[in-house]
């Protein structure tokens, strides 16, 4: 069910497989809420992994984009064994949109395409509305501006609040082994490719309980919306369908396009036969649809 398995990409740590494989990796730059590591030539580009996730989420199409383009692979505190650092009034997103800004901006990055996946699309698009001089165009992958609209289309990010404080507090309450079960059972609906669930789940047993859980219930109450109309870049929101969803295809479009209603510049590519991990599930499809949208918008 779509519900479900969007819902699941929210509550669920994600990683993937495949480690980036680059010939020398130069040091990381630092902050308390990311850290960035550079590689490539070329144009900007900035990535930005999802719920728990590391930079490896990127894995192929970093293959492919650092022969031409300088890459900012960045890795969010508390995610994927990364150290974690408390959050600003429960809030995690909001703050590592704001690392990210202060990066493009000590880094001296001019207009940088930035594409996040599920979480990171959520940083993406604060960007976008937040800081519109430092975007050059965003690209979100399987992610919506306000998720509880998947519970409900009608819900407001103050009706949202309860539901997502009793979603937090069973996260942190649940003991380790619940914790791992029900992780194996979301992932299998994360990704349709069965080799890269592993590493995915490892992934999530290593990331901070209280960084994921803090996240998820921000995620479940901020309602992205009323900033869309704010954004002053092209933007492409990219998304996931497959017929186990058990929903046509055409009703997962209209989710899409509803949400962002208001967004001035956008496009939107579906890409079939891939869970939320589309990068994962369909890579190569995922490396074209992202190609195609750095050559449309030139650096």
């Amino acid at each position: 069910m779509r519900v479900r398995t969007l819902l699941a990409a929210i509550s669920t740590s994600l990683s993937l497989t495949a480690a980036l494989a680059a010939p020398s990796q130069p040091a990381p730059v630092a902050n308390e809420r990311i850290s960035v590591t550079v590689e490539g030539t070329g144009p900007d580009v900035i990535l930005i992994p999802g719920l728990a996730s590391s930079p490896e989420v990127w894995a192929g199409l970093a293959s492919t984009l650092r022969q031409q383009h300088r890459l900012h692979l960045v890795q969010v505190a508390g995610f994927a064994g990364a150290p974690a650092v408390p959050a600003v009034d429960g809030r995690v997103v909001a703050p590592v949109a704001e690392a990210v800004a202060d990066y493009i901006r000590s880094q001296h990055l001019q207009a940088p395409a930035i594409i996040g996946h599920s979480l990171g699309g959520e940083v993406a698009l604060m960007l976008g509305a937040r800081h519109p001089q430092q975007a050059g165009r965003l690209m979100v992958v399987d992610a919506l501006p306000f998720y509880t609209l998947l519970i409900n289309p009608a819900a407001t990010a103050e009706a949202a609040a309860p539901h997502a404080v009793q979603f937090r507090d069973a996260m942190l309450a649940a003991p380790a082994e619940q914790a791992e079960a029900m992780q194996r059972t979301a992932i299998d609906r994360l990704a349709k490719t069965a080799a890269a669930r592993p590493a995915v789940v490892e992934a999530a047993l290593r990331s901070d309980r209280r960084t994921v859980a803090d996240a998820t219930y921000e995620l479940m109450t901020t309602d992205l919306r009323p900033e869309l109309g704010r954004i002053q870049v092209p933007v492409e929101v990219v998304y996931a369908y497959d017929p186990s969803y058990g929903m046509p295809a055409a009703s997962v479009d209209a989710t899409f396009r509803s949400a962002y209603t208001g967004t001035p510049d956008i496009r939107f590519k579906r890409i079939d036969g891939s869970f939320h991990f589309v990068m994962l599930d369909q890579p190569q499809a995922f490396t074209e649809a992202v190609t195609e949208f750095l050559g449309r918008h030139k650096l």
